[in-house]
């Protein structure tokens, strides 16, 4: 019987890992980093509630609702 050729190696995550980004480099891709808000922090969520607490009190809010409303087609958000 014929010895088998051996397997190699298996790879390490970072070996796995960079031969995915070059495959996705291949096919036309690039890594994007996104940073967004932690809503998990009780500190970001008041800072959020207060910034609108603040917007909803503004001069400009209904005017500003009134064009929102004109020119949003809402029914793409039923």
């Amino acid at each position: 019987m014929p010895a088998r050729p051996k397997k190699p190696p298996p790879k390490s995550p970072r070996q796995r890992m960079q031969a995915r980004r070059e495959r996705l480099r291949a096919e036309g891709l690039r890594p994007v980093q996104r940073w967004v808000p932690d809503l998990r922090d009780p500190k970001v969520r008041d800072e959020i509630h207060r910034e609108a607490a603040l917007l909803s009190q503004h001069p400009d809010n209904a005017s500003v609702d009134d064009w929102i409303d004109a020119v949003v087609d809402w029914s793409e958000w039923t």
